[in-house]
């Protein structure tokens, strides 16, 4: 890099110690290189220094009474990044691993995200270090009382409107929810990812995975293939991998593998979705529980090797970083030839650089898991209508979301001299919409 170096260097100064957040803009910036060679007014404008920078920060206290009776003590965050295009639109992250570099990280690659989808949504994030594993129905409602109960002074329909992420499902939004219609005495389409009697979205639930094998359709399509007859890998088991591994066995693929964070199963037949969505879903329980009932299938402990498993199409589902450079070198050698993005940021760099240099089909995360928000952008306007789409309806609308969002990343990326590069694609076509809107709004944003 030449123009946008000393954009990167100040950032990685100002935030140190944030690795996923260094990661994530300086994948963003070398895509962007061309864009500011071309755009020399935007430079001017500092529209790339302001773009890496969070337009409001927000970290607080959250303490809750545990079944104990016992005080607990969590952090809270709420970055919002970017307004340029729309309100703020992001998840909210529970997991022991969340802290603030893991939340600016996503709140940024949410901006160009939300772009690409065409709708009018800004980028943000939130979270907490809170883990609803093992907390009974009591503790969870609790706390997420009690993270509301700051967060709701903060957001609103038309500023922020969060949604669900990891730790954060049905359960969780109910209460979130709930606390604020409370607090507030107002009944909006503040939260998206709510229940279908009180504003929610038919097709919410599977519009990410979904989402991703409908950009993953297109893009195979586009080079010649497809899935039929493919056999697939997704990692993970939650909302995501579930409803990717349903849908590229309706587009004729076998899902052979899965996994959660203590490990993985493979199944050669073919995973059964029914057995996972009752493991899952229902009984909460660990994949491993699987076995019990397909004793044909394997299971290993670890997630980690189920990159070893043979495949034609990987979709990386599960969370940031999960395929390093060893692991995409694996799949390379067991004759992979498309990876698909399901989860945030899935791949490593290094991962991403193999991936590119073997000319294999590598859809990137920003394009190819943005069914998700796309779908609950569409909740909100099914809100503020007062009115709801059939399951059909919005589950169409996602299709053409995401086919639009694979041309416009191609389009991008060839316009630049670099056809079948995804990544540039998807960086560029995401950031030129927002930077148009910067520059005509001043230096105020």
């Amino acid at each position: 890099m030449k123009i946008l170096q000393k954009v990167l260097d100040d950032c990685k100064k100002r935030n140190p110690n944030e690795p996923e957040f260094h990661q994530a803009i300086t994948e963003v910036l070398e895509s962007l290189e061309p864009v500011a060679e071309k755009h020399p007014e935007w430079v001017e404008a500092g529209i790339f220094d302001r773009i890496v920078e969070p337009e409001r920060q927000i970290m607080f206290r959250v303490a809750w009474v545990d079944d104990n009776n016992k005080v607990q003590v969590n952090r809270g965050y709420r970055v919002q990044y970017n307004s340029a295009i729309g309100p703020y639109k992001g998840g909210l992250r529970f997991h022991p691993s969340v802290n603030l570099g893991i939340i600016k990280f996503l709140g940024f690659e949410q901006i160009f995200k939300n772009s690409l989808t065409g709708l009018p949504i800004g980028g943000g994030k939130g979270g907490s270090d809170f883990d609803p594993k093992g907390k009974s129905d009591a503790e969870v409602m609790r706390f997420c009382q009690s993270f509301m109960t700051e967060l709701y002074r903060h957001i609103g329909e038309n500023t922020d409107v969060p949604a669900g992420d990891i730790g954060v499902g049905a359960r969780e939004i109910g209460y979130l929810y709930g606390q604020y219609k409370r607090i507030r005495h107002d009944f909006t389409g503040v939260l998206t990812g709510k229940g279908i009697p009180w504003g929610g979205s038919l097709a919410r639930k599977e519009a990410t995975g979904f989402g991703l094998c409908y950009f993953m359709d297109e893009a195979l399509r586009d080079n010649g293939s497809s899935f039929e007859g493919k056999t697939v890998l997704v990692s993970g088991s939650g909302n995501v991998a579930t409803y990717a591994a349903q849908k590229a066995t309706e587009l004729g693929a076998k899902v052979v593998a899965m996994s959660d964070s203590n490990g993985y199963i493979y199944d050669k037949n073919g995973i059964d979705l029914a057995a996972i969505k009752q493991i899952k879903e229902v009984e909460r329980k660990r994949i491993k529980e699987y076995i019990n009932i397909h004793p044909d299938a394997v299971y290993t402990e670890g997630c980690r090797n189920i990159w070893t498993i043979p495949c034609d199409i990987a979709l990386p589902c599960a969370t940031q970083n999960e395929i390093d450079a060893e692991s995409a070198k694996i799949l390379l050698a067991n004759g992979c030839k498309a990876v698909g993005e399901g989860a945030n940021m899935p791949s490593t760099a290094e991962a991403i650089e193999i991936f590119q240099a073997s000319g294999i089909l590598f859809a990137p995360a920003k394009a190819a898991n943005a069914g998700g928000v796309a779908t609950s952008a569409l909740e909100m306007s099914q809100n503020s209508m007062r009115y709801s789409w059939t399951f059909e309806e919005v589950d169409a609308k996602l299709k053409q979301i995401m086919v639009n969002i694979y041309r416009n990343a191609s389009k991008a990326a060839e316009a630049y001299g670099q056809k079948g590069n995804l990544v540039m694609g998807a960086n560029i076509a995401g950031f030129e919409k927002v930077a148009q809107s910067m520059y005509a709004q001043g230096v105020a944003y």
